[in-house]
């Protein structure tokens, strides 16, 4: 009973000690829709990283923070499946009084309150909870699980992430993950490449969250519920219940328990205002938005959501 005590107490207490923003936006929102909607947003912030550490990790030592990655995660409340859903983050989109640039601009202008409202006016999804992880914690929660395991598609050298990785299914430390899901311009499919990389690699992290070596090992469950608290920042008004959600959809994604999906794409190298961006292929784009709001069960990938470009 004691243990059971425990195992339920560390990530009550790490979560006590999370920081929290104010990510709500002001002015009309979309009205909720069918279960619940949540904003991943992966932060380049180096926060929490000794200059050691930003070398090792070739971190680069840029201050604030900008997205590294987008992930709309939608649990139903019906029988279909939750899904992390990534949004290229060059997707050329309206920015709430800033006209069309590329969606992490919102971040850039005006933080998680931005792109919050950004997203929702895209979408027509409301957002009902936000939670933020940067580079100062990320290699620290992996270390924290031993290390985690991935079948690495294909060999992967990328200097500016610092990485270089052979094909085949191995276990990646902390900063080798950190590599791993940051790597973009090693990639063929550019942006998209490195978000599957990053659904995948969240996957795997809950898989070994969930494992009995490391619930049942009192420290490094400990370690682990604490060192996840110390790299993320959640908005105020998200609760531990929308925390367990997402981290629970994460779990589901490495067992084909959840959809891993890519908002649908018409064009991956528009010349835009912006620069090179990222179109949507708007009515995929819409279909699939709607089925998330109206609770339509996503039993398999809706078409276009594989990150291919489908046309338009």
């Amino acid at each position: 009973m004691g243990w059971v005590g425990f195992t339920a107490f560390a990530p009550w207490h790490a979560w006590s000690t999370v920081s929290r923003e104010d990510t709500e936006p002001s002015g009309e929102r979309p009205a909720a829709g069918d279960g619940h909607t949540y904003l991943l947003v992966g932060s380049d912030s180096r926060e929490g990283l000794t200059a050691a550490q930003k070398k090792a990790l070739g971190t680069g030592s840029a201050a604030g923070r900008r997205t590294d990655s987008i992930i709309l995660v939608h649990v139903p409340s019906g029988s279909g499946k939750p899904a992390l859903i990534s949004v290229p983050r060059d997707s050329y989109v309206p920015i709430p009084g800033k006209g069309r640039n590329k969606v992490n601009a919102a971040f850039a202008f005006g933080g998680p309150k931005l792109l919050v409202q950004t997203l929702e006016q895209a979408t027509g999804l409301r957002i009902d909870g936000y939670v933020e992880i940067g580079f100062g914690g990320f290699a620290g929660v992996v270390d924290s699980l031993g290390g985690v395991d991935i079948c690495v598609p294909r060999n992967i050298k990328d200097k500016k992430a610092h990485l270089n990785v052979k094909k085949g299914c191995q276990t990646l430390d902390g900063p080798t993950s950190l590599g791993y899901v940051r790597a973009r311009y090693s990639d063929p499919r550019g942006d998209l490449g490195r978000a599957e990389r990053q659904r995948q690699f969240l996957g795997a992290v809950m898989k070994k969250a969930a494992t009995p070596g490391t619930v049942l090992v009192p420290w490094r469950w400990w370690s682990f519920t604490h060192s996840a608290a110390s790299s993320v920042i959640v908005g105020e008004d998200t609760s531990l219940l929308d925390a367990y959600r997402i981290l629970s959809t994460m779990r589901k994604v490495s067992s084909d328990e959840a959809l891993s999906l890519v908002v649908p794409i018409s064009d991956l190298n528009a010349t835009t205002s912006a620069g090179s961006s990222v179109l949507w292929d708007t009515q995929r784009a819409k279909d699939l938005f709607r089925m998330l709001r109206d609770g339509t069960p996503l039993e398999a990938p809706p078409e276009g959501t594989d990150g291919k470009p489908t046309g338009g």
